[in-house]
């Protein structure tokens, strides 16, 4: 894995030409007595790096993996998430994966662990997004007189879309709406699964004092945040998982 331009780019070692089709990346097979002409096997991975690439995963993230999280900080998380990831079905009726929990949780790496696997072990196209960065390149889009259909419609196509910090912003009209398009237009045309990430609480937590005003705060919820219609087909169409544990920035701080 290496960098360009922020983003993780995945490189295939040079090989000898293979065997099969002579390094021409096709072969004619006959079977049936039809002969048909398609992608030889050894195309595999290049094809899945080329789906990595176009991913969009950030460069601070390519080491991700499944394998690297350190599961004795967030067990139960760790496992949901593989239990999701070793039950996919590429072109199945597969519910998407939301992880909540506060900052410091492993949220993120397990979002690029799942993303990697996805492409690299099924072969899927996956597309990565930033939350506030979507909704910074649609507002530059519409100071460019872009279309909202050509802005969107690439997240809506997507077989598989993860966005991380689902909900991050001021949770403004406009992010509402944005969001609310997204995931209505991929439950409408029936896509492929969500996934995301969100620091906001699934259900109403304790309230809690601020030491500073003396005030009791009561965090908004996930639900709070995206409004009823938005967080119905997250509930319907994606399975939840608390993300526990210690904040992993503090512990390896102190390691």
């Amino acid at each position: 894995m290496t960098e360009r331009g922020g983003l993780a780019v995945a490189e295939v070692n040079p090989a000898p030409p293979c065997e099969l089709c002579g390094g021409e990346g096709r072969r004619s097979v006959e079977r049936d007595g039809v002969r048909r002409v398609g992608r030889c096997v050894c195309q595999r991975l290049p094809d899945r790096v080329a789906l990595y690439n176009r991913a969009g995963v950030p460069a601070r993230h390519a080491s991700c993996t499944l394998a690297s999280f350190r599961v004795e900080l967030a067990r139960p998380t760790w496992v949901a998430v593989r239990r999701w990831t070793d039950t996919f079905e590429p072109g199945g009726n597969q519910q998407g994966l939301v992880l909540s929990g506060e900052p410091g949780r492993g949220k993120t790496h397990l979002l690029a662990a799942v993303v990697r696997e996805l492409v690299f072990r099924y072969g899927v196209a996956v597309q990565f997004v930033e939350f506030s960065h979507l909704l910074a390149n649609i507002r530059e889009g519409y100071d460019r007189k872009e279309g909202e259909a050509r802005l969107l419609s690439p997240l809506v196509r997507a077989p598989v879309l993860a966005i991380d910090e689902l909900g991050k912003g001021r949770g403004s009209d406009f992010e509402t709406a944005v969001l609310d398009e997204i995931v209505s237009r991929r439950y409408n045309a029936q896509a492929g699964p969500l996934l995301a990430t969100t620091n906001f609480p699934l259900r109403a937590p304790r309230a809690r004092r601020d030491t500073d005003s003396l005030s009791t705060m009561v965090l908004p919820t996930l639900s709070d945040r995206l409004g009823d219609r938005v967080w119905s087909r997250l509930k319907e169409g994606c399975h939840l998982v608390e993300a526990g544990g210690d904040d992993y920035r503090i512990t390896r701080g102190k390691a």
